[in-house]
């Protein structure tokens, strides 16, 4: 079977047990009309705003899969990590994430990939790259092993470094 890498729906319906989120930028997709609307002052509610996020979840969570995110960010933080961080209970907790944050000062010692990926049952990277801008561009897959493995390592310390987001204070 193909897998199409820009159906990230897809990749987390074939998902059995773990689903893994590392991102490292600071920004992102600053056009997003999400974004702007938070920074005009609106407040959002997410699951509204994003409803097929907390459904794709819910489906995946009810299968047993295990869903954990880890962000790696400047402090103090960007706009745009305050806007991810003002979002996240409604989003990503709601949903059934696992969410947590580690501060870049932290990371310092951490072998970390060159880019922002989501790994699938230890064995599917998909490879999230972005312009200089925060846009997305092309996505990639991979089952190559070695990158899985270094991807993997890098999420699980990243992971036991970071601060759950029940208890991370934004600076």
């Amino acid at each position: 079977m193909t897998l199409d890498p820009n159906r990230f729906d897809d990749l987390l319906r074939r998902c059995e047990r773990s689903a893994v989120h590392l991102e490292t930028r600071d920004g992102y997709m600053r056009t997003d009309p999400a974004f702007i609307d938070w920074q005009g002052g609106h407040r959002l509610d997410p699951v509204a705003r994003w409803p097929e996020w907390g459904a794709m979840l819910a489906e995946a969570i009810s299968r047993g899969v295990v869903v954990r995110r880890a962000r790696i960010i400047s402090e103090p933080i960007s706009d745009y990590v305050r806007f991810e961080y003002d979002i996240t209970d409604g989003l990503n907790i709601t949903a059934g994430e696992d969410v947590r944050w580690l501060p870049r000062r932290r990371a310092t010692a951490v072998p970390l990939p060159g880019n922002d990926f989501w790994l699938f049952d230890d064995r599917l990277l998909l490879v999230n790259h972005f312009d200089g801008n925060g846009e997305p561009t092309a996505p990639e897959l991979t089952e190559d092993q070695e990158t899985v493995r270094l991807c993997s390592a890098a999420f699980e310390t990243v992971w036991d470094r970071a601060v759950p987001h029940s208890e991370y204070r934004p600076a």
